[in-house]
């Protein structure tokens, strides 16, 4: 099956059919909004987390007799937008209750920089803190039994990719969602950003190269998830991969453990497929004569 010839790339752009990633890519509206840069203050029925710093800390008071806030403010990406949640939401995450904790919790005000973060990113990140999904929202489907990303409103939009300063390019923003959840310590929403980045379709393989790469260079080497969601696709469109010009250049430039793990899961893959055969082939004597 791997008897063809590599040809001269007639075009890198190529995109996925549909038919490359299981699900399909449905479209929803918003009830984050994108384009604000400062988070709601949670209400009563805000989504709270076990384990986290006691709400007492909002009746508390500094040492001159001034109440002490439970809300953080928090400075993200190069543009500095401005963002801000409650403590208890925050500390859910084991990461920034680590960074709470080691400031002053008698300081008037609370902030923290993140400089390397994109906003669109951390604002899914917030959205699930606080109410335990992101937008586009995972829907069981009980008659198929299946998982769909909820439909879209009248003039509601749901892009799989973000532009990320980090890779001067586009990315999924599953799969930074998915390395960011990595990074604050938050398992439950590595899950759903995997789940919903396998409804996705129709992206570039440029694209998912980039994303890829950045999958490698944003998780530790124990991950066994997004890693080999991204080997597996590769290889399954690998009619489309194969004639890529920005797999070909990819690589060629090398740089990553990607391309050896790709080349390992596809070996693997090629004996799966003659062990099979073998099976289900009738073993036969010297003589030709089945046994």
């Amino acid at each position: 099956m791997f008897s063809r010839r590599f040809e001269q790339p007639p075009n890198s752009s190529k995109s996925f059919s549909k038919s490359s990633f299981s699900g399909r890519h449905r479209r929803a509206s918003s009830s984050f909004s994108k384009e604000a840069g400062i988070t709601k203050r949670p209400s009563e029925s805000g989504r709270r987390r076990a384990g986290t710093v006691s709400s007492s800390a909002a009746a508390s008071e500094t040492p001159l007799g001034g109440p002490v806030s439970p809300i953080v403010t928090l400075i993200v990406g190069q543009e500095q937008r401005i963002f801000a949640a409650h403590e208890n939401v925050l500390s859910a995450s084991p990461f920034f209750q680590s960074v709470l904790q080691s400031q002053m919790m008698d300081a008037p005000t609370k902030k923290i920089s993140l400089p390397d973060e994109e906003p669109e990113v951390f604002s899914s990140i917030l959205e699930y803190l606080y109410k335990g999904d992101y937008y586009p929202r995972l829907v069981h489907n009980k008659k198929r039994n299946t998982w769909e990303l909820e439909e879209a409103g009248e003039d509601g939009r749901s892009e799989a990719t973000i532009y990320h300063h980090s890779v001067e390019g586009e990315l999924l923003k599953d799969t930074a969602i998915y390395c960011a959840a990595e990074k604050y310590g938050l398992e439950e929403l590595k899950r759903i950003a995997l789940r919903k980045q396998g409804l996705q379709s129709g992206i570039q393989a440029s694209t998912i190269l980039a994303s890829a790469r950045y999958a490698y260079a944003n998780t530790p080497d124990t991950d066994s998830k997004l890693r080999a969601h991204y080997l597996a696709l590769i290889i399954r469109s690998r009619s489309t991969f194969k004639r890529s010009g920005t797999m070909q250049l990819e690589m060629f430039n090398g740089g990553t453990q990607l391309f050896f793990d790709l080349f390992v899961a596809l070996c693997n893959h090629v004996d799966d497929i003659s062990n099979a055969a073998a099976a289900a082939s009738p073993r036969t004597s010297r003589g030709g004569r089945p046994l």
